[in-house]
């Protein structure tokens, strides 16, 4: 089964914790050529995990999106898989990437690169049991010693995946640079499947060499995001026309960044919501004099009214500075 069409080309990655609903609306409306949702645990999901099972939820406004299963077992990733079903995904992501101690620890994650063989037996085990595509984000291996992004591409094409999304750093590296653009040429060299490019990416001169270092199909971003859901249109805008778009005026990402809260708490309610929007308020002010003592304000945040006054001084520190200039 082949990757659903989508237009645009640099795709929202699943951050655990981070892209929810809101935020993956928000990056939708700015271009996002489509969104995954938060990794979602296979066991957890088999045994009826409300927590899992909220993570499945994708809003029509965020579609064309799939969901991400983790887990190390071939038949519970395809029973969760059809669990999945249930919450009309575009597509199945499969989970051989995350780094996190937490996952690898417990053979999830990039612990599975080591394991080419178990990665296509997951694949072809999801394969078998859904009707919508399947796709796999990977690493470029999992230590420096033992870089087989290569091996485990091929073991899910011939497993049926529908592409392969691959982060160009090992597990040991987490997010440290560099990205090894060459292992993502490599996997597109090797595979006749969608190859979707990851890591890295922060500004749309980075999108733009990754395509053509690459030969990707698609980019995947993920941190270059966070406080910055217009990295999406500045990339389209780039790609298409060689044109720099500018940052949008601070005015403009306290609105940004309100919708996103407002909508979270909608989502979840305020209490939750406010409790996460403290990292993303932080993210969204930066750039401009004034924006770090905001970012200590942004810890204490407790409620919309709150987020409201700290984006107006946001604005007052962004006059300030520009008059002072």
């Amino acid at each position: 089964m082949t990757f659903p069409p989508v237009s645009g080309k640099a795709a929202l990655a699943p951050m655990a914790g981070v892209a929810d609903r809101a935020f993956r609306r928000v990056c939708r409306d700015y271009g996002a050529a489509f969104v995954v949702g938060e990794m979602v645990s296979a066991k957890g999901l088999c045994f009826g995990d409300k927590k899992s099972l909220e993570l499945l939820i994708t809003d029509p406004e965020e579609r064309p999106a799939g969901v991400q299963l983790f887990g190390d077992d071939p038949e519970l990733m395809a029973r969760a898989a059809v669990k999945a079903l249930e919450y009309r995904p575009g597509w199945i992501d499969l989970n051989f990437g995350c780094p996190a101690p937490k996952i690898v620890n417990n053979h999830g994650g990039s612990a599975l690169m080591r394991e080419s063989a178990l990665c296509g037996r997951i694949v072809a085990a999801v394969v078998r049991a859904v009707d919508v595509p399947v796709t796999a984000k990977m690493r470029k291996g999992y230590s420096g010693e033992e870089v087989n992004a290569v091996e485990v591409a091929l073991a899910c094409e011939a497993a049926g995946a529908a592409a392969v999304t691959v982060h160009g750093r090992t597990r040991d590296q987490m997010y440290a640079p560099p990205v090894d653009l060459g292992i993502i040429r490599r996997v597109k060299q090797a595979v006749k499947i969608p190859v979707i490019g990851n890591g890295g990416i922060e500004n749309a001169k980075d999108a733009a060499r990754m395509y053509e270092e690459t030969g990707c199909d698609r980019i995947m971003m993920g941190r270059g995001a966070l406080g910055a859901p217009w990295i999406f249109a500045q990339i389209e805008a780039y790609l298409a026309h060689g044109q720099i778009l500018p940052d949008p005026p601070v005015s403009a990402r306290m609105a940004a960044l309100y919708r996103q809260v407002s909508l979270a708490i909608e989502l979840k309610g305020e209490k939750a919501a406010m409790r996460e929007a403290r990292k993303h308020a932080a993210w969204y002010m930066k750039g401009w004099r004034g924006a770090a003592a905001l970012r200590g304000l942004a810890g204490q945040l407790e409620t919309l009214e709150d987020l409201r006054r700290l984006c107006n001084k946001a604005m007052e520190a962004a006059e300030r500075a520009y008059h002072e200039d």
